[in-house]
């Protein structure tokens, strides 16, 4: 016999199965030795007040045994002589688009600007270590594309846009653990990600597909408002009657591209904004309202929103027990952005704290039309990277003398590997992100005391929240409006924000294709 129960137990029971099993058998009056497994099917943390609790709903086998279901991947057909569909990029939407593809029985044909994972990593030491740029390799370009940098959170609120279950679990069939499907907040890690990338990629080539690495697009063949293929940065030519675009939000050049063969591209609003770290312990203090959280609980997140003036000011891409990592994509900018290990293990804790923007904001660039905002963000980039000392070395500030106006006469240490710099960052940020920050700091102690604090460093810029640009298709066919067979698709494109978002778009596209 199964039975479904809710329960809302201590950190300590929801980690140890002996213990869950007792408190059950006395809650629910079940003997103990009857409980033969309790499987969990939902875990989530509540810590609203003093004594956090673990929210549980668990199905418990009673005299029955328990046999774990087998998470199995699809049968992909072998599609290497089925008609081929261009994908360009290799990211979440990119890597989803292909394999949701060969079910279809169409061949996906990856185009990749940057290298396979293993690759990639001398580049991302380059930016770390000697300050160097490939802007073709590097934390955000790249096989599995910014996401398998950047901490490999799978929460999203874009439950109407496609069935995140499936991707949860084409993520475990492919080497991520289980409890990615129970876990509210779902969340692999960086040192998780590569080689889950690497075991999609095997079976997209086991299947017929192709990928290529190294190799940028750099213009689209277009005849009689139809796409017929794309040119790439070597001059090769790869024909097909249906391209998915699916680049991310840092492929300026394919932006400038689409502008430039006047194929319509909109400006979108995004949030801009700096990193701040703190002692992961004083944010578990905060959190969890304790000295110390103990074993059983794991380091803490934390999720902040204020209203200032009238604009959202808000916390980004959280990375508890996390690293501050160098994401510029091209020599003479410098960009921020966090991640953290599976363990979430470090000693800090970052978050981008970024402040929304307007289409009113970006009038000062107006003259480069729905290029405004990518030109926006460009010129922080550039002037952080001028105020580090034009290396990879990121201007920053403590954070109450960031609130006060004062250059900080030294810095603690940090977990950004390249280093940072004391600088006073009104002069690298715009005046109503500067004013919005200092202003949102003093409320974010409000709701968290102690989060204001001069042991907290604050890193200049977090920029690259979302595209800059959003890349208009017909709601029905996913198509662009102007250019036949062209999908743009994923977070470059504007139609989502994150590993899961992006993943379901690229299968909506694929879809969308399939049944064209």
């Amino acid at each position: 016999m199964q039975k479904e129960y809710q329960l809302r137990v201590l950190p300590r029971t929801a980690a140890k199965p002996d213990e869950l099993k007792s408190y059950i058998s006395k809650e629910k009056n079940i003997p103990r030795d009857e409980i033969r497994h309790v499987e969990i099917l939902r875990r989530s943390i509540d810590a609203r007040q003093k004594t956090v609790i673990i929210n549980l709903k668990v199905n418990v086998y009673v005299d029955e045994d328990f046999t774990e279901e087998p998470i199995n991947l699809p049968d992909y057909p072998n599609v290497s002589n089925a008609k081929e569909v261009v994908i360009v990029g290799a990211g979440p939407a990119g890597m989803f688009a292909a394999l949701q593809l060969i079910e279809h029985g169409l061949k996906p044909v990856i185009l990749e600007r940057g290298k396979d994972v293993k690759n990639r990593i001398a580049d991302l030491k380059g930016i770390n270590v000697k300050h160097i740029v490939n802007e073709d390799s590097n934390y955000c370009f790249g096989e599995g594309g910014a996401g398998t940098y950047s901490d490999g959170k799978l929460y999203t609120r874009s439950k109407k846009r496609g069935n995140i279950q499936r991707i949860l679990e084409l993520f475990v069939g492919f080497g991520a653990v289980r409890d990615i499907l129970v876990d509210a907040h779902p969340h692999i890690g960086t040192n998780k990600l590569p080689p889950i990338i690497a075991t999609m990629r095997e079976c997209i080539l086991a299947s017929g597909g192709e990928i290529h690495f190294n190799t940028r697009v750099t213009d689209f063949l277009i005849e009689s408002g139809q796409i017929k293929g794309v040119k790439t940065l070597s001059n090769e030519t790869f024909r097909a009657d249906n391209v998915i675009l699916a680049t991310g939000h840092s492929a300026r050049d394919i932006f400038e591209l689409l502008h430039r063969k006047k194929i319509k591209i909109d400006l979108k609003p995004l949030a801009i904004g700096v990193r701040v770290e703190h002692a992961q312990s004083l944010i578990d203090s905060i959190q969890y309202s304790c000295d110390d959280r103990g074993a059983y609980l794991p380091p803490s997140p934390y999720r902040i929103v204020k209203q200032i003036g009238g604009r959202g000011v808000y916390s980004f891409c959280m990375c508890p027990g996390g690293v501050i990592a160098p994401c510029a994509t091209k020599p003479g900018e410098i960009v921020t952005n966090g991640w953290s290990s599976s363990r979430r293990a470090r000693a800090t804790a970052n978050s981008g704290i970024v402040v929304e923007l307007r289409p009113d904001d970006f009038k000062p660039y107006e003259k480069f039309g729905p290029l405004a905002a990518m030109e926006y963000q460009k010129a922080i980039e550039q002037k952080a990277w001028e105020a580090g000392g034009k290396t990879q070395t990121a201007p920053a500030q403590r954070l109450v003398d960031f609130t006060e106006g004062r250059l900080s006469a030294d810095l603690p240490n940090t977990s950004y590997a390249p280093g940072i710099k004391s600088v006073e960052l009104v002069s690298v940020l715009p005046a109503i992100i500067h004013e919005s920050l200092k202003n949102g700091f003093k409320e974010f102690d409000k709701s968290m005391r102690g989060y204001l604090t001069n042991e907290a460093v604050v890193h200049a810029p977090e920029t690259r929240t979302s595209s800059p640009v959003s890349i208009p298709r017909d709601y029905r066919t996913l198509q662009h409006p102007q250019v036949t067979g062209l999908y743009p698709c994923g977070e470059g494109a504007g139609y989502s924000g994150g590993i899961v978002s992006a993943a379901m778009d690229g299968i909506r596209c694929a879809n969308a294709l399939a049944g064209k």
